[in-house]
Formats: C-alpha cells, structure tokens, sequence
C-alpha cells in the first residue's frame, strides 16, 4: 500500500469540509484550494494548509483551472487529490494530469471515467452488460438543422442532458420542436460553465418516472460491492432535493435486480473506487433503466452511509492507497457483510426562494442555528451567523441527514430537525422541505419525478412569524434612527428608568371583589339603582386613558399599563371603575404606538377581571373624528362590548341628542352600562353665556328619556368652578332620576374643590387620577379626595397605602415620557378664557410645535377663545375641539382677525375640518350656526338636512371585511375589522408595520422609544412561557449607508445590517418599475452572462433579450412583445440584484 499523507481538496463548501475530516481522523494532511471570491469559506479554514487557485478567473473557472491546482500540489508535497463532486470530478483530463505529475487521484481511472463520465459511451457500456437503457442519442452535432432531425427521430418529449458531470447541470425537458435551439444554447452555456465542456445529448423522456440509484465501490484487486440504493425521485429542474435509502417502493425481489445490474455495469469496466449507477423506474410498468453514472461521490451518498455505517470516502481514500474490499483497512467489508440498518433522509437545505420560482438569493446570514439531536447529521459548508453567501456558487446551504428504525422515524425526525432550524437574512427552502416531508406523497413512497411540479400545495406555506428577527429590526431601526415620535424633542440626558412594582405577592392573595361582580350581579337598571342606594363615593381612575392622553398626548404604551394591572385587581377592588379605553388612545395606539388598541383591551380585561371597564364613546363618531353610518356604530360598540367594556361613556360633541341615541341603544342592547354624558361649557352663572342651568337639566332629562342608566356632566375643560358643580349636581339630583358622575380637569388648579362640592351635592362617582399621574391638565389627585374623605358617610373605601403604592409605579413610568410632556408646571387661571379641553391642550401644543408655532403659544390660545365666539360660542370636545384648535392655527399662521374671517369680502380658504363642522358633519349645536359665516364657509354648499349618520348609506360589512382582508392577503378579527371601519388609512398602515416587524407592544418602553443601550439586557416577553433576551454588544461605524449592529439574542449572536434614515446606497442602481412594460429588470440576483440584443434593434416577442446566471444556474429573459431596445444599462459580467434595471424598450 502506498500511503498517502497529505491530500488536496480540488473542490469547496460542504463537500470539500467532508473530505477534510475525513482525511484528519485518519491523520492525513489536508490542502484546500480556493477562489478569490470564496477567501472567507469556511472549507478554507478547515484544512491544515490553504491556498488561492486561478487568479483572475471567474469565480467558478478559478475551480477548473487545471494546471494551477497541480502546481499547488506540487508546490506544497501533496500525495493525493480528491475531486468532491462537480467541477473537475469527472474530467478525465485532469485525471491523467494528476497521473503524469506522479499525484494520485481519489477517483476511477481516465479510461473507465471516459467510458462512464460521458453519458453517451456509459449508454453503450450499459447495453454491452445486458443493462435496460432509455432511447437516447449520441452526442449533439453544432448544427441546430441537425439537431431537430435527430430528436426527430427519438420522438418527443425528450430530455436534454450534459454529457459530462451532473446536479441537474445542462438538463432540459424537450417538449417540441420550438422549444429546441434556446435549450441546446443555454444547455451547453450551463455545461462548459459547470464541467468545462459543452457536449450534450439527447434521451427520451419517461413522464411517469421514479428516479433511483445504487452506490457502488471498486477496489484495485477486482472487487466490487454495492451499498444497496438511493430513491432521489424528488427533484425540482432536474436537481435532487430530498433522498432516502432505502428506496420504499422497491420489494427485495427488484432490489437484488437492480444492485445486479448496477454491478454488472461496474464489472464490465473494472470499476474503482466509488460512483453511483442511475436508474429511471418507470411508475407504471415498474420497469428500470439504465440513465447514467457518476463516476464520482454523490451529494447524497450521507443517506448510504447512515443505513450501511460505512465512511464512503474513508474507503475512497483506503482505496486510493491499495486497500482490498474485505479487509479491516478498507473501511468496507465484502458484500455478504453489507447490511442495511434502519431508514435514512437527507434533505438539501438552500437559499432558494420557492415563492419566487426558486430563484437563488445570496447575501449575509444574520442568524443561522442548525437542528441537531439524536439521528441528525447536518453537513454544511459556509453556514454560521455572520456568513457571506455568494453569487457564484451552488445555493446549497447544509445537507440535513437523518436516520431512523422506520421510515415514519426518520421522516419524523426530519421534521423536527427542519424546524429547529433558524436561518434570517436569506431566502431559503425550509418550509418548503417540511411540506414536501409531510405530504402524503412522500410518507407513501408514490411521488414521481413530476411531484414537486404537480403539487402546487407544497408552495402553501403558513405566515411565517420570524418574531424575533422582525423585533430585532425594529430595534435595530429605533437604535440607529431614532424613534420618529422623538424627533424635535428634549430626549432626557439619563435614559434609566426605574418604576417599582407594588411588593405584593399576587400567586398568594386570594380572593377577587369589584364593582363589575356587582353589576354582574344586578344588571344594568339594578346597578344604576345600587350606585344611588350607597352612600359612599364611587371613585374612576382614569390614569390609564384622559389622565396620559391630557399630560403627554396619549402616548402610554399598553406594557406599562399592563405590568401593574393585576395590582389594581387586588389593591384597588374598591374602585368603581377604570376608563382605560376609547377616545383619542384608539387611534394614536395604532397610529403612533403601533399597538393593535383591541388587544390592549382584552389583556388588560384578563388582567383585572373585578373592576368596570370604562370608554369614552363620541356618539355617532364613535372613536374617530367623523361621523360614522349607524350600522358601522353600532358593530364597533358590540365588539367593545364583547372585548371587555362594561361602561360606556356616550357623548356628543355638540350636545346633540339625536345623535347620540343610536349608540345609546346599541349599549343598552348589548347589555352593558350607558354613561350618557353632558359636555359642560361656560358658566351657568354667567348670564352672557347660553349654557345657564335650565340647558343642562332640560338636556338631562332628554338622556334620561333615552335610555340612560347613569349621567355623566364632562367637564373636558375643567372650568366648572366649585359653585357651578355644587348648584348643577344639586339640581340635576333634583330633576332626574340618574346617578351622576363627575368628570373636570385640573388646568385651573382648583378641581380638587369642585370635585368636593359635587360631593356635597350628592354626586354618585368621579373622575380622579393616581397621584403621580393628576394635576394640571388631567384629573385632580385621587389620594386627595379619598383622603378627604375618610371617616365620613361618604368614605370611598379605598386604601390609602395602596393608592400610594400604585402611584409609586405610575411616577417612575412617567419619566419615560418626559418628552412628550406640555411645557406646564402649574395650573392656570388662563383656562377660563380658552375653554381647551385638557386633552386637546397638550394635543393643540404637540401642533404648534410642529407648525415652528410653539413660541406664539399665547395669540394661539387667544385665537382660540375668538374662534369659538366666532363659531357661535359651540360644545368644545373632540371632534368639535379640534376643529377650533385647526382654525386657531389656520388664523395665527395666516395672521388673520376676527374681522377678516366675518368679512364677506375677505376671501379665505378655509381648513377641511372647519368646512366639514359648518356643513352639519359632525351635527348642528341647539342654537345653530351663525349664518352670516357659514354662508361664507360654505361657498355656495348646503348644510346637511338631518344628521349626518341618518344621511349615510349603511356598509356592506361582510362585503367590506372580505375586500380588507384581500388587500391586506390575510383573515382579520371582527374588532380588527372594526378598526379598519374607524381608520382606513391608520389600520392598513398599522397592519403594515405589524407584517414587517411584528407585534411590538411587549416591547419595554425604554427600548421602544429610546433604542437598545450597549451591554444592557432588555426582555420581551412573546408569549407564555417564551421570552427573548436581546443585548446590544456593539454597533460599527456607518459605511455605504449602513450601519452593522452586534446582537446577543438569547445568548446567540445575532448580525444586524441598519440602513440610515436619509442615506442612499453607493451601489444602489435604477430599478426596473412594476407594471412599466418598458422595463426589463433582473429576475433574480446573479450575474448576466449574456446580452443576445444592441440598442436600436428590433425584437419580436420571445426572443431572448439577456441571460442571468446565478449559483450555476442560467435564466433567459425573454422579449414579452415585438419591441425596439432604447436603452441597455448593464452589461454582460455585472452582478445584479432581483429589479435592477437592464433594458428600457422604446
């Protein structure tokens, strides 16, 4: 035996790694050889020496240049090459050069490879040995007159095939005459490509075909054995994607066949070392034939070796030296001893897109985690995060190999292991795979070659959620860009914030009460009457909704919210109700939060099951800021309901009770409490003002005739003074039969009295917020008035210590949201003289900042008291609110007075929203509109005639929901629907956000707003019982545009490339436009490898235009009409990406 000490690799990627290990266990050197285009692979860094091959050749050529690999081997004492598979591996020409430079080569000699690497004299072979062949041609002339003569006479369909190498290289199905010469042309590219040369032939296609193989090993003293055989029937272009071994459609009767004829094969050439004897069975007639050899090892020779326990290329090796089959040094024992254990599947794992006709994608892997476990084996080339996969090569990724008792086991197994996998930054095939595994097809051994292309269902994949890598780039965004919600404002200097949980131990504190058992309990009417009946003062927290929306523009996020929740269960069961819901958090959770606001809801009822749930209704406007048909009310309110709102707040913006009586019966249809609520403006003492006492009591008296269980006076401005609230609590205590609940805000500073005067008169509920979340433009302190109130008849029943312990928490959350906060720090008288409702406040000053009018704060808040006098002194509450608030604006930045909007001669373009309120679209006050200015904002329109919901054509809601979930390519849920009715533009572009980075609510709100911090953990909860742990290690300096961000994920590390806002790509190119039958662009990523046209020539459709050539495969772009080429902008060499514009027709 001659030994072998250092053997060269003349190969890459997985294969080349296989046969270094192989070669290590054995104690044998290994050389790798690579193209400059392949430095980083990993094969290089496997090997004990490593060095470039081909300088200035193509990325694959470098790999075929003959000469300069045996000058490596030379150079560097290498006793043997081994080939791997392609390239040069069955090339008898570079057989005979590693012969005559006294190298040995791993491999069958010159002759037999000649005799068996050409596929036509390996057909002539087979015929000699009594083997069954397919009809088939010798090799193709260059005529192509010739050449359909020929096929001719075989018949189609036929088969067009490369004469040397395999992988589905050079392979075309012939279906007729027309379809012949762009196949030979692209067939012999692909081959000389591929195998360095161009020969090919022709063979009859068998349509219903079963594709099976048998491996085989010679040795140099006349043995041969065979390892019993491969089914590789599911192939996709001609290219193997899944085998198995044994094949599970063979009875032992034809096995024995088909192994003896593969020998047979074998015997008549002397066959050496190992190769692979294919086969087509014929599904019908279970006839086999003879296809062709592979004169080499076989991507998936894993699968024999996992069923036989033999190392195929150990033995190549062994072999190689002079081994004898049988012998303990061979690595193979004689056939009687080859057995067959178990079952085996090895799946070819690629970066293949199957929703974009598998075409090849390539780019850096920024996350790869491969299956691993009992009866797994992945061999991969250059698989780990951080990866660079190229252009130029094969897409194969990792060959998956798995064994088991029974095919069911491995099949099983397979499954399993396929979706253990996690592969980001890359297209890939694993759904793909796992759906080809689980068909019925498959796990019954029935598919045929035409499977993949008959079974369309395998393309059916399930969203796929890749949660994690769509938060990460989220974050990624937030870190490099900023929050857009922070742009223009004072970020505070230290972004650590601490927000201390309440030290009870919720698991051991039993025992659940509230006022929601007792409605429960009662029924809406008994629940009315229970609230008059008791004596003590029902208490509303509206921290979580007008308390935020007042002091930093409803900018609280459902996280924080939800983390002290369950507290308020058991701490705060006292409380009559939370109003956590409705009003302008609809909108801006979607709208800026990018929070699905119906799953706040839900999770927030899970959460604190005890306590009422409280919304703010705006009537016919719903939660929008338009009026709505009645039919779209009316759905919203009973999904509000069924989502876990038991009290609704109704009101109108106007006052108008006709518009407010839809939705009141939509409430009380569905069972829940109607709040009905009247909006509070003037002074009822004020004698100049048309809002005197008898206005109120004679609009309570309308509510309570409606249908109301409880009245609500909404004091959204917080400018009913001590004695308005005492002498109008007073009467309407008088008047009606309701119980009354009390809401104002805190601008003046002086609620808290107001609040304690309403008590005085008997009100039933207020409105407060938790301490740290009170004051100033929101609710007055709620530890205040449930101190006031202690040891008297009227005492809440909370407890003080808990209210101090809740609002603890709620005082460090509010530091996140410092930046959103109103430059106020302390009440004002000024609020008489505006009006603003609190929430419209802090909203109309978010505005102005943006408008540069923040500075001119004061003549804004001046226009706004004129725009209501102006206005015929109206209800100001959202919508009606912002619309004064838009005119106020409109009037300041235009510099126009009151005299120039009155003056018919002054011409004004009005704002939309002001035009909208004058034409009656968000109703008409009692009094009307001042004519004069609405004639003139008008312009010649009519008013309305009714209101407007009753003048609104009902939606076609099942119609509608069907057209929203076509647009958007998924089902939705009847509240998600509902969201859409509300917002149409807001909803799909919040849906937008949610397909591209997930549901990010569970975010915290640190990260969320203001990005990871290096080496600060931050976790996000996905579920139950799965969290993610996302640590930011360190971020590059920006290149090209870009800037790379180094993410620990759950201890894995994760590679994140960050585009900068505003910043444009050097090598961006022109893309080719969708729908522009002008534009040619590239069909997928790769290299053009020719340009068949010129400018100014004429093509008619179906010729071909250019070809692309990616990962060894070759794509012609075709003409799709008679056109002239006006311009050509890339040429043939340069790479290209999926849409980058080649060619401009004329």
């Amino acid at each position: 035996m001659r030994k072998i000490h250092k053997i060269l690799v003349a190969n890459r990627g997985e294969i080349a790694i296989r046969v270094m290990r192989a070669a290590s266990e054995m104690g044998i050197r290994t050389v790798a050889i690579y193209a400059e285009e392949d430095k980083f692979a990993m094969h290089r860094f496997k090997s004990d020496e490593a060095y470039r091959v081909g300088s200035g050749k193509k990325p694959i050529a470098a790999y075929l240049d003959i000469n300069d690999i045996i000058r490596i081997a030379l150079e560097n004492n290498v006793d043997a090459i081994h080939p791997g598979y392609g390239f040069l591996s069955e090339n008898p020409d570079f057989v005979e050069a590693c012969k005559e430079a006294g190298i040995l080569f791993i491999g069958p000699s010159a002759d037999v490879m000649r005799q068996l690497g050409n596929k036509v004299m390996a057909r002539n072979v087979a015929v000699i040995a009594g083997v069954p062949v397919v009809p088939a041609t010798d090799a193709l002339p260059e005529s192509i007159t010739e050449c359909q003569e020929i096929a001719s006479k075989v018949g189609y369909p036929l088969m067009l095939k490369a004469s040397w190498g395999g992988g589905g290289r050079g392979m075309r199905a012939i279906e007729n005459e027309g379809e012949l010469e762009d196949a030979i042309h692209i067939a012999r590219r692909e081959a000389k490509s591929a195998f360095g040369n161009d020969e090919i032939y022709l063979e009859k296609l068998i349509r219903q075909a079963r594709h099976v193989e048998v491996q085989i090993l010679g040795d140099t003293h006349n043995n041969i054995v065979h390892l019993f055989e491969r089914d590789c029937t599911v192939q996709r272009r001609n290219q193997k994607v899944v085998e198995r071994a044994p094949a599970p459609y063979l009875n032992e009767e034809q096995r024995q066949k088909l192994c003896a004829a593969a020998l047979r094969l074998a015997n008549a050439v002397n066959y050496t070392h190992a190769g692979t004897v294919e086969f087509l069975m014929d599904a019908e007639t279970s006839k086999f034939y003879f296809i062709e050899v592979n004169p080499r090892i076989q991507v998936e020779h894993t699968v024999t070796e996992e069923i036989t326990g033999i190392d195929i290329v150990k033995a190549q090796i062994r072999i190689t030296e002079g081994a004898k089959i049988g012998e303990k040094e061979s690595f193979v024992p004689v056939q009687a001893q080859i057995r067959m254990l178990g079952q085996a599947v090895q799946c070819r794992l690629t970066t293949e897109d199957p929703k974009n006709a598998f075409m090849p994608d390539y780019g850096k892997l920024t996350a790869y985690r491969a299956g691993t476990g009992f009866g797994v084996r992945v061999d991969s080339g250059t698989a780990y995060t951080g990866a660079v996969i190229s252009p130029y090569y094969d897409s194969l990724l990792a060959k998956v190999t798995v064994r088991g008792s029974s095919m069911d086991e491995a099949n099983s197994r397979m499954l399993r292991t396929l979706k253990e996998f996690r592969i980001r930054g890359v297209a890939n095939n694993l759904a793909f795979l796992e759906n080809v595994i689980t068909h019925p097809l498959f796990s019954s051994g029935q598919c045929t070659t035409k499977f993949i292309d008959t079974t369309p269902e395998l393309l059916n994949f399930p969203i796929k959620q890749d949660r994690a890598t769509k938060l990460l780039e989220f974050l990624g965004d937030i870190t490099v860009n900023g929050q857009p919600e922070l742009k223009g404002r004072e970020l505070p200097k230290i972004q650590t914030f601490s927000a201390p949980l309440p030290s009870l131990d919720l698991a051991n504190h039993s025992g659940l009460a509230g006022s929601r058992e007792q409605f429960k309990l009662l029924g809406a009417d008994g629940f009315s009457q229970w609230m008059l009946d008791q004596k003590r003062v029902l208490i509303t927290d509206t921290t979580m909704r007008d308390a935020h929306q007042s002091l930093f523009a409803t900018r609280m996020r459902s996280a924080d919210m939800l983390a002290i929740a369950p507290y308020y269960s058991k701490m705060a069961d006292q409380l009559f109700s939370l109003e956590c819901w409705g009003g302008a958090t609809f909108d801006v959770s979607m709208r800026f939060l990018k929070e699905d606001p119906w799953e706040r809801l839900e999770k927030l009822r899970e959460a604190v099951p005890n306590i009422l749930f409280q919304m703010l209704l705006r009537s016919s406007n719903a939660v929008g800021y338009t009026n709505y048909p009645d039919n779209v009310v009316r759905h919203f309110i009973q999904q509000a309901a069924q989502s876990g709102i038991d009290l609704f707040r109704v009101f109108d913006s106007l006052n108008a009770v006709d518009n407010m009586r839809v939705s009141i019966d939509a409430v009380r249809d569905t069972g829940m409490l109607c709040e009905t609520a009247i909006c509070y403006t003037g002074d009822i003492f004020d004698s100049s003002r048309r809002y005197d006492l008898t206005y109120y009591v004679n609009m309570a008296k309308q509510l309570e005739k409606a249908g109301a269980n409880i009245l609500a006076i909404k004091d959204m401005a917080g400018i009913c003074k001590p004695k308005a609230a005492y002498e109008l609590i007073k009467t309407l205590k008088e008047e009606t039969g309701l119980p009354i609940h009390f809401h104002t805000h805190d601008t003046s500073g002086i609620a808290s009295a107001s609040i304690l005067a309403a008590i005085d008169a008997g009100v039933d509920a207020v409105d407060t917020a938790m301490d740290a979340m009170s004051g100033l433009t929101s609710q007055p302190s709620m530890g205040s008035i449930v101190s006031a109130l202690q040891n008297t008849e009227r005492d809440t029943g909370l407890s003080q210590k808990n209210l101090q312990a809740l609002s603890s928490y709620w005082e460090g959350v509010r530091n996140i949201y410092a930046p959103f906060e109103a430059d106020m720090r302390a009440g004002t008288a000024d609020v008489y003289h505006h009006e603003m409702p609190g929430g419209q406040y802090t909203n109309l000053r978010e505005q102005a900042r943006s408008l540069g009018l923040e500075e001119q704060w004061s003549d804004i808040s001046d226009a706004y008291a004129q725009v209501n006098l102006l206005f015929g002194d109206i209800i100001k509450v959202t919508p009606t609110s912002k619309v004064v608030g838009d005119m106020a604006l409109f009037m300041v930045t235009n510099q126009l007075t009151t005299e120039n909007v009155k003056s018919a001669d002054y011409a004004i373009d009005f704002p939309e929203s002001v035009i909208s309120l004058f034409k009656g679209e968000l109703g008409v006050p009692a009094h009307g509109f001042p004519e004069d200015l609405q004639r003139k904002i008008l312009n010649g329109e009519q008013p309305l005639s009714d209101r407007p919901g009753a003048l609104l054509a009902a939606v076609d809601l099942t119609g509608e929901k069907a057209k929203v979930e076509k647009h958007l390519g998924q089902s939705i849920r009847e509240q998600e629907f509902a969201s859409y009715l509300m917002y149409p533009k807001v909803f799909m572009e919040f849906m937008q956000h949610k397909q591209k980075y997930g549901a990010v609510s569970n975010i915290p709100s640190t990260a969320f707003f203001y990005g990871l911090k290096e080496n600060e953990a931050v976790e996000v909860p996905l579920e139950k019982g799965k969290i993610l742990e996302i640590k930011l290690l360190a971020q590059s300096q920006a290149k090209n545009g870009n800037i790379d961000l180094f993410i620990e994920l759950n201890g894995q590390l994760r590679l994140l490339q960050i585009p900068q806002s505003g910043q444009v790509s050097e090598q961006s190119r022109t893309q080719a436009e969708t729908g522009n039958a002008q534009h040619v662009g590239a069909p997928m990523p790769g290299m053009i490898s020719t340009v068949a046209v010129k400018t100014g020539q004429k093509v008619e459709k179906g010729e071909t235009l250019f070809t692309v050539e990616a990962m060894k495969m070759e794509l012609a772009v075709k003409a799709e009409a008679d056109c002239i080429i006006q311009d050509i902008l890339l040429n043939s060499g340069q790479s290209v990406k999926t849409m980058d514009l080649v060619m401009v027709f004329d």
